[in-house]
């Protein structure tokens, strides 16, 4: 996956500067849930814990966030640490869609009443997860080869709690079985009240193209909400997918755990056709207050998910190479919060020479990328 902070390769699906490309649109009501504007956090496993949420939550402009995909299975079971842990949000997350993967009607009906119970906004069916242990289960996207299931767990759920339901899917289980339009409108039938589409087949996993005229096609075929997941790498992706599809809300995945800021661009990008991108000062920062967040989160394996992110958030430094070295061979989480403020603290001189001071993001240190 490109990073951020590479503008090479652009997405062959972008227009052109941002004058030509319709905004990612202001909100969009999800059941009566407003989420403006109308950007969404994917929900990713082994990234979007309640410690990403808030982060990105409090970094960017994004509209809705949702919880790592979590079994329903799991939910009902009174000793399942880890899906109670999945679930885990504070006040500060709403509005946020909890999304559960399953494949017994009765099961997801009852996790769903759990989840409304726990006061989430939303609750979400994965229909998309390509992972085989998963898929054999006929979690995700396993279910994609069998809509009439699909529908009963539509009916079960639906009947089961008042609060928004969605469904998050890919376009079919291959390129010769496409199921996503039908899938759209037994959607809209059963009373749901949004659809994303990750625009690709389980067989694709997450490797070549998104075919972003598959979202175009659920948009002519239902009223309801349609959400557009799939190769948004880059603001001007965004608007790129709204100006071909007309989707009513774009979702970021992968792209906002390499680029935190990516809300905050789009946001930028739609209202100015140009938008800021981080000093080194800023990705000091914004490393130093997601470590930080771990640590006083008492998150388990804090370093572990330090060590994680730290491939992600250091590329393109210079010489982040040797950072990340320092990082994978420290052990405890504050000798590698330590080492990343010894790294930029040295490289920065300890202050920031624009702002005398390390700079925060969104600061003045940002440079504006005219587009």
């Amino acid at each position: 996956m490109r990073k951020y902070w590479d503008n090479s390769g652009r997405n062959p699906r972008d227009l052109g500067a941002g004058p030509q490309l319709h905004p990612v649109p202001a909100s969009v009501s999800l059941g009566g849930v407003a989420i403006a504007p109308a950007t969404v956090l994917a929900p990713m496993a082994g990234v979007t814990d309640t410690v990403f949420r808030r982060f990105i939550r409090n970094l960017s402009s994004c509209g809705l966030i949702m919880t790592e995909f979590t079994s329903a299975d799991g939910v009902l079971r009174a000793k399942d640490r880890k899906a109670k842990r999945y679930l885990h949000f504070y006040e500060d997350e709403h509005p946020i869609s909890a999304q559960l993967f399953g494949s017994n009607p009765q099961v997801m009906s009852e996790a769903a009443k759990m989840v409304e119970g726990l006061g989430f906004d939303l609750v979400d069916l994965n229909l998309g997860c390509p992972a085989k242990k998963v898929v054999k289960c006929n979690g995700g996207s396993g279910l994609l080869r069998d809509l009439p299931a699909i529908a009963k767990i539509f009916e079960a759920v639906r009947a089961a709690v008042k609060i928004p339901f969605t469904v998050k899917f890919r376009a079919g289980w291959n390129d010769q079985d496409i199921v996503c339009v039908e899938l759209a409108k037994m959607a809209e039938a059963c009373g749901l009240c949004a659809v994303a589409l990750h625009a690709r087949t389980r067989e694709q996993g997450y490797s070549g193209n998104a075919r972003w005229e598959w979202i175009a096609a659920i948009k002519d075929a239902v009223k309801i909400p349609v959400i557009g997941n799939g190769d948004i790498r880059m603001p001007e992706d965004a608007c790129s997918m709204v100006t071909q599809t007309g989707c009513d809300a774009v979702m970021v995945g992968r792209t906002a755990a390499s680029n935190p800021w990516i809300f905050r661009q789009i946001a930028q990008y739609a209202a100015t056709g140009r938008y800021d991108q981080p000093a080194e000062a800023d990705r000091y920062e914004m490393i130093r207050t997601y470590f930080s967040m771990l640590i006083e989160e008492q998150f388990p394996d804090a370093p572990g998910k330090m060590k994680q992110f730290a491939s992600w958030f250091t590329h393109g430094v210079p010489g982040g190479a040797g950072l990340r070295k320092a990082i994978y061979e420290a052990r405890e989480a504050p000798e590698i919060l330590k080492r990343v403020e010894e790294f930029f603290e040295k490289r920065l001189g300890g202050v920031d020479a624009a702002a005398g001071e390390i700079a925060r993001p969104g600061s003045t240190t940002m440079s504006t990328v005219v587009v």
